[in-house]
Formats: structure tokens, sequence, C-alpha cells
């Protein structure tokens, strides 16, 4: 499949199955196009109608073109058949029951009350709680135990807000690194938090341990200050931004992200985007608010094309950023078109409820942490292990081949089918698709790839 796309003055063409990507003049962006069910003489018939006038247009050089195409496709890097299909089945059934990855909940209780949270307050649906040490440490046995060969295994400290839980979580990463040799492993840990109780200690201990620490910021002040308050109903913009700021000078600036999320307030994100760049943070996110459409912070329909034309602000200021010796990193544009995602990560995504799993305060098990709260969807807990073994199944069959609606998405082998979580709060089912999402998805690839172009341009011209 070829997806081909005009942006930023590029004329870009993607064959979706090779990965290749082409940056082409309009004449050969045009000869693409009619490529495949075409004759070359309709193609140059249709050529010299369209650029009638123009003297560098001529027979001779389109059909030199139509060659250079086909030879493109002789060397699988412009229509290339879609080969993947049948291994989308048994890609995931290669690992078996590996757990690479654990979200541990160690706090099911937040000091803020953010009325757009996904898990009601840190409370998902259920009672407040506080994970244990003796649960959090079987966990990570749990984890060991079921980590097979596999060395590296990551540990995200979560809630609700993780630092009400600060002891248990700095003793279990102690736990972690006590065992590390005696086991073979390595555990990499994240934390998220919302900033509100970051002191001394955690910089000092969160930037020792912790390979990425992920905080909550919405950028502008009125925007974040709009729903991310306190229990008095106070915004905690002004208590939080000093504090990220220490940590992120703490940390040398690196192995970090800023986290915002944008909804029907704000779907001119890229003001909080840069906002958040004028106060020193170059590591940043924005993501779109997942929530029941009749939810006021929702985004219309007329907010999707609003975002869209902001994905592309966005990518033209981070060039011109870049080209000034200010860059900033946006999550969804990290885009590595060379040694990017093997074709395993392309056809069967993130793993969830397979290779990665949420663990709650009480060590039950689910897909992960969006899940959390579906008395459904729980999987086992962390002394019996997954026991939900059907369900387990279910997201194993979950890939890039697993719904109708993607056959045809030439954006399939970039988010692997999509997250799951978002397909079932959006439509009921794991195996639904979240339009939304996917439309904001495909554009924010096309930047992403027009960004790669638009570098790899600019060191042709150094």
């Amino acid at each position: 499949m070829v997806h081909q796309y005009q942006l930023n003055g590029y004329n870009i063409v993607l064959d979706t199955c090779s990965g290749a990507i082409h940056v082409v003049d309009e004449v050969a962006y045009d000869v693409i196009a009619m490529f495949e069910g075409h004759t070359p003489e309709e193609i140059v018939a249709a050529m010299l109608e369209k650029y009638a006038g123009r003297d560098d247009v001529t027979a001779e050089e389109l059909r030199a073109c139509i060659e250079d195409v086909q030879g493109l496709k002789d060397a699988g890097k412009l229509f290339t058949p879609d080969t993947f299909a049948d291994m989308a089945g048994t890609f995931k059934e290669r690992s078996g029951d590996v757990v690479k990855a654990l979200c541990l909940h160690v706090a099911h209780t937040c000091n803020l009350n953010c009325s757009y949270c996904f898990a009601s307050q840190g409370k998902y649906h259920g009672d407040r709680a506080l994970m244990s040490f003796e649960v959090g440490k079987q966990a990570l046995d749990f984890l060991i135990e079921h980590s097979g060969t596999r060395t590296n295994l990551e540990v995200d400290f979560f809630g609700g807000e993780p630092l009400m839980n600060w002891d248990v979580v700095k003793r279990l990463v102690e736990y972690a690194r006590s065992i590390e040799k005696e086991k073979g492993k390595h555990f990499r840990f994240t934390l998220t938090t919302n900033g509100m109780l970051i002191d001394d200690d955690v910089i000092d201990f969160a930037n020792r341990e912790m390979s990425n620490v992920v905080l909550s910021l919405d950028g502008r002040k009125e925007i974040h200050d709009r729903l991310r308050v306190d229990y008095a109903g106070n915004g905690s913009y002004d208590r939080i931004v000093p504090k990220f700021q220490r940590l992120v000078e703490a940390r040398g600036g690196k192995n970090y992200y800023m986290r915002g999320t944008f909804t029907h307030a704000n779907p001119d994100f890229t003001n909080d985007v840069f906002h958040m760049a004028d106060l020193g943070f170059t590591e940043l996110s924005m993501e779109p608010v997942v929530c029941a459409p009749d939810d006021p912070a929702a985004l219309t329909p007329e907010d999707l094309e609003v975002v869209k034309e902001q994905y592309e602000i966005l990518a033209k200021d981070m060039l011109r950023r870049e080209k000034e010796g200010k860059p900033i990193t946006f999550y969804h544009y990290m885009l590595d078109l060379t040694g990017g995602p093997c074709i395993y990560k392309r056809i069967s995504g993130c793993g969830s409820g397979t290779e990665y799993m949420a663990v709650t305060p009480w060590g039950d098990l689910y897909p992960c942490h969006q899940f959390v709260g579906e008395e459904s969807y729980k999987l086992g807990n962390v002394w019996q292990g997954v026991t939900n073994t059907k369900l387990r199944e279910e997201f194993r069959a979950c890939n890039a081949y697993a719904r109708p609606e993607c056959a045809d998405c030439w954006a399939k082998l970039y988010c692997s089918g999509g997250c799951a979580a978002n397909a079932y709060h959006a439509t009921g089912s794991i195996r639904g698709v979240y339009e939304a999402g996917c439309e904001l998805f495909r554009k924010r690839i096309e930047c992403a790839i027009m960004m790669k172009a638009a570098e790899e341009a600019a060191e042709e011209e150094a």
C-alpha cells in the first residue's frame, strides 16, 4: 500500500509495508499516483496534458520517471505487497507467557481532583488504598518469575499519585536492586507524578534510580488550573512548576517528559507546548483527552480539525527551533525511520495483557492501567499469576490485523492496531476502533515523517 500526501512544501510518498519514504517532485508524485492501474502510455499522456507548457516535462523524461518508479517497485521500495498478515497471529504465541513490564499502582488515591481523570481521581471506581510493601514485593517476584530469559525488566510507579506512598516506592526499588545480580535481571524504573509532593528527597532518589520521570502539566496556567485542582478547588500550577524545574535541572534536562492533556478547552494545544518550552522544558507530550462524548471536556468534531492544524503548526515550529539551535522533543514525533520498531512491534503493539500488566494495591492483575477497576478485565493476581487465561488469549489476538476497519489503513504498521483501552472505552470492545484517535494518529505520523524529510534535506544542504 502506498500513501501520498503533501505537507510544508514536500511531496511525500510512503510505502507502508516496506517503510520506505520518498520525497519527490510534483511530476514524480503524480506519476506514482497513476502508476498502478494505468499503462505507461496513459501516464505519459495525462502528465503531458497536466503540465502542458512546461519545457522540463517531456515524454522522454516521463518514461524515464516511470522506469525509475518500476525500479523502486522491483527493489521492494514501492507498492510492496503486504506479507505480514499471516504472521500476526503467531508473533505473540512465540513469546509464550513471558511478562517484561509492570505498572505498579502504589496509590489508589490522589491529592488532586482533576475532573477529566480516567482513574476517577485515583480511586479507579473503587476504594482509596495504598499498596503495601509486601504486595509490591510479591509483584516484583512475580515479574522475575514470569520474565523467562529476559534480562531487562520495566516497572512504572503509578497512581493516583505515587508520591503519596513514597516510602514504599523507595523500599521496592531497594529490594529490586538487592536481588538483581542474584536473579540475573536489571530493573528500569519510571515514576509518573503530578508534582505536588516533590521535595529534595524525591528529586535525589528519582534522579538516582528512575530511568524516566513523567511530569503532569497541561501547559498555560489558565488551562492547567482549569481542571488540575486540589480538593479545595485551587489550581496546582504555581505549586508544581518550580518543583518540576528543580527536578529537571537536577536531571541535567534528560530522561523525563512533561505530559499534558488537551481537552475541548484548548484544542489550540500548541500554545501549551510552546509555554512549557518557554518554562525551560524540552521533552514534551500532549495527549488528547479520552472521555465520554457527552463530557464537557470531550473533543468535538470541530475541535479535531483544529487539532490537526495544530499538529502541523507544531511540526513547522519545531523545525524552526531546530534550525535556531533550540530544539524541543515532542513525544508523538519521535519516529526512527532507520532502526525503528521491529516488525513484531509494528504488528503486535504494546503487549498489554500479555507482556505488560498493571497491579492494583491489592495485587490484582489487569491488562494495563486503563482497565483497572473493570472487574471483567481482571487477569488474576501476583500470587496465583494469570488465572483468566481466556482474557489473556483475547489480548494476545489483538494486533494490527485483528480489526477489519484497519485493513485499508496506511498507518496500521505505525499504530500496531491502536490502543486496546481506547478502543474499549470508545466501543465496548478491545477490537473496536477509536475513530477520533485514529484520525489524530494519522496526522501525527504525517507530520513526523515530514519533519524527518525536512531534517534530511537540511543535512544535504549543509
